[in-house]
């Protein structure tokens, strides 16, 4: 391994930079930057860092001979024949590419774009997964990636055959292939070859026997000979580990620095004497696990520090958080101060105004609670308002509503945001800005088991308390999965537990009809292997049918089918995202008041509701649903001293994923071992079911597979922050890029 490149001097320029727009490279010009730009590619180095997502080993291609059913495979061969198939439904484009005597078919449905695409004799590059021919002679690849290979002996040619290639995710139309991408970086990095600025101090590199930036780069993009296949696929070589390394670095320098600001800003030292402690013991209906005592313990000695505390309290569903952040509450109200708390939904704030006034009820103190939704009277709104204003509300709970501008808090000690990842990093922000003296103490709850790598990224500006064990009375539910073959037998068991004075839930994925524009839709990703559903035609061919995917039961047409049918004679409640505040309110009131028996309802009571009584919790369509909003779900029952239940009804064929994510849940109630499966399995863009408004986007690093290089680089950082190593100008160089570049990517420190 060469030695780290040396840092360049400010003062020399190139004719291609770093910096360099793309529509000024070669080979690219004004209207193709356009579209480069519509992928967040807008300079040079954005166009290097646009890395591999494959490799092919073109070095020692495969014989067909050597093929094997169920591997991927990158087969060269030459074209040796091409029929567009026509069956009632979808075209189908064959194709024949050949090894001598041997042959392999390639096939793509709904291929009429190819038809013109090849001509006889044409060199290929063809991957994709292996699989027996239906007559049993020969092998065959659905939808294979295919590159033509150049017939001209020229550079080019070098890049794409007798090598290990770099493979690239399209960057849009016909002409930005990965073959126009592979030349138009090769390109420059021979342009840029001995001037590419270091972005690490070299004792930081040297110490973590890391490569230099140039060599990194150049190993990702150009493998040299040798290099293992199996490392490059996991992005596991040298030159993989220095960039990711490099990303995560400035990623957690960015947190470590935010996090300092915030302890260096004024904050309320908020005192803990015995009036307080009284205060609290005497709201508690139980006695506290030694979690909830290990986490009151941390948010109070933070509280008492003149800092300002932001910390992140993340506990399993039903471990008891709302309880201790009531505590940390009173905290900040027996200092004389306000205390705020934002939900992510009104039915979710107003649970939590009603749990607050009745733990609130039992101290012998008359506190002030004031619920500001969005869906209140205007008359009502304005009142409390004024309330909030003039400090006459001790306690404020809310949802969005409590970060307009026209709420004012009188003296604001204490925030705590319920369901954080429901919430954009702004809005948090801007209701800390809210107090016009010291900054107020932050406390951030989720229900959502939240893996430490995930942590590390979206919350590393905050301090972490977890609560890990349920409160005295909880108790297990029993988890099973079904078809819905057998919903006769599940809609019978409901109704013995009904018999015997329980309740239940009933769940389904969407609120009416096949609409893709329902708020409820958190599905899982679907199969990869799944092909796009076909244009519908009266007649269905066997083949097509196989694409088609089952329609998905309505909450709203089963409410009606189960109150007439399965269900009949029973107290039938429905509950969905288009009912308007109020009746939200009245449906959930009277399924906590014993009202109604079975509520049908899609995921809008995913989070918060409590209601003892219920004993089962019937899921339909589970296998739709990610791991993490399936606990959340199953966690609405098992709150009472009955023993409770978990149906998971599946429909139609589920994935080799969906029976993953359902045979954990049989086999485990641990939230935190499940939200782990489930970022494995959908990856941190897709954990939360819609896309964090927080997650960093990042280029090269993955925080599924980089977990240790993450530990690594938030060590480092947090070292470098404390006492910075290098020369003045690397120092120098180090805080440029994080000012410049990582703001500008992530906003995550302020400039200065």
């Amino acid at each position: 391994m060469g030695a780290p490149s040396s840092f360049v001097p400010d003062s020399i320029h190139f004719v291609v930079g770093l910096d360099t727009q793309v529509q000024y490279v070669k080979g690219i010009g004004p209207q193709i930057a356009q579209t480069l730009a519509a992928k967040g590619i807008s300079t040079v180095e954005d166009l290097l860092y646009h890395l591999p997502f494959r490799y092919e080993d073109r070095l020692h291609p495969m014989p067909l001979s050597e093929l094997k059913p169920g591997e991927m495979a990158s087969v060269i061969g030459e074209v040796r024949g091409t029929v567009l198939l026509r069956t009632r439904s979808i075209p189908i484009f064959e194709m024949t590419v050949g090894q001598g005597i041997s042959s392999l078919k390639c096939m793509w449905f709904h291929g009429t774009y190819l038809k013109d695409k090849f001509k006889h004799g044409q060199m290929l590059a063809v991957y994709g997964k292996v699989e027996a021919s239906r007559s049993g002679r020969g092998y065959k690849m659905i939808q294979p990636q295919v590159e033509i290979l150049s017939a001209d002996e020229d550079e080019s040619e070098l890049l794409e055959v007798g090598r290990i290639v770099p493979v690239y995710e399209s960057l849009g139309g016909n002409k930005l292939t990965t073959r126009w991408l592979r030349r138009i970086v090769y390109n420059l990095l021979e342009e840029l070859d001995g001037h590419l600025p270091e972005t690490l101090p070299r004792a930081l590199v040297e110490r973590l026997s890391l490569p230099g930036r140039a060599e990194a780069l150049r190993g990702v993009h150009f493998p040299p000979p040798g290099t293992p296949m199996t490392q490059l696929q996991a992005s596991g070589t040298l030159a993989h580990r220095r960039l990711i390394f490099e990303e995560l670095f400035y990623l957690e320098m960015g947190l470590e620095l935010k996090r300092r600001r915030f302890k260096e800003r004024a904050g309320i030292a908020f005192e803990t004497a015995k009036k307080v402690r009284e205060a609290i013991r005497e709201i508690l209906p139980f006695h506290p696990t030694t979690a909830q005592k290990n986490a009151l313990a941390e948010i109070v000695a933070d509280m008492r520090r003149p800092s300002p505390m932001r910390r992140l309290l993340q506990g399993d569903v039903g471990s008891g958080k709302t309880i201790v952040a009531l505590q940390a509450m009173l905290v900040a109200i027996e200092n004389g101060y306000q205390a705020a708390l934002m939900a992510p939904t009104e039915i979710l704030a107003t649970q939590h105004y009603l749990a607050a006034r009745k733990l609130l009820e039992r101290s012998s103190k008359p506190y002030r609670i004031v619920l500001l939704t969005g869906s209140l009277d205007a008359d009502v709104k304005k009142l409390n308002r004024s309330k909030i204003y003039q400090g006459e509300a001790d306690v404020v709970i809310g949802t969005h509503a409590l970060i307009e501008e026209k709420v004012e808090f009188d003296k604001l000690g204490l925030i705590v945001v319920d369901e954080q990842h429901r919430f954009g990093v702004l809005q948090r922000f801007r209701l800390m800005k809210k107090p016009t003296d010291a900054e107020p103490d932050v406390l951030v709850m989720t229900a959502t088991p939240i893996p430490r790598t995930l942590a590390l990224s979206l919350y590393g500006d905050l301090d972490l308390s977890v609560l890990d064990e349920l409160p005295p009375g909880r108790t297990p539910i029993v988890t099973r999965k079904v078809s819905d073959e057998r919903a006769d037998e599940v809609w019978k068991f409901v109704r013995e537990q009904v018999g015997r004075g329980h309740q239940a839930y009933v769940v389904y994925p969407v609120i009416e009809g096949a609409k893709d524009d329902q708020p409820e839709l958190d599905f899982a990703p679907p199969d990869p292997e799944e092909e796009p559903k076909p244009k519908k035609s009266a007649k269905k061919t066997k083949t097509a049918a196989l694409f088609e995917k089952p329609s998905l039961k309505a909450a709203t047409d089963m409410y009606e089918a189960l109150r007439t049918g399965a269900l009949s004679g029973l107290r039938l409640g429905l509950l969905h995202g288009r009912l308007d505040s109020d009746e939200k309110e009245i449906v959930m009131r009277r399924f906590q008041r014993g009202e109604i028996d079975v509520l049908i309802s899609t995921t809008v009571i995913e989070v918060g509701v409590d209601v003892p009584n219920a004993t089962v919790m019937v899921i339909e369509h589970a296998e739709r649903f990610g791991l993490a909003q399936l606990h959340q779900l199953r966690g609405r029952v098992g709150r009472g001293a009955a023993k409770s239940y978990c149906i998971l009804m599946t429909g139609g064929r589920v994935s080799e994923q969906g029976e993953e994510r359902l045979g954990a849940m049989v086999r485990t109630q641990n939230g935190f071992e499940l939200a782990e499966l489930d970022l494995q399995l959908r990856g941190p863009g897709e954990f939360f079911g819609t896309r964090q408004a927080g997650l960093p986007d990042f280029r090269v690093a993955n925080l599924v597979r980089d977990r240790d290089l993450l530990e690594l680089a938030k060590a480092e950082a947090a070292r470098f922050v404390e006492k910075p190593e290098g020369t003045e100008d690397e120092k120098k160089l180090v805080r440029t890029r994080l000012r410049e570049a990582w703001q500008r990517r992530y906003g995550l420190v302020e400039a200065g």
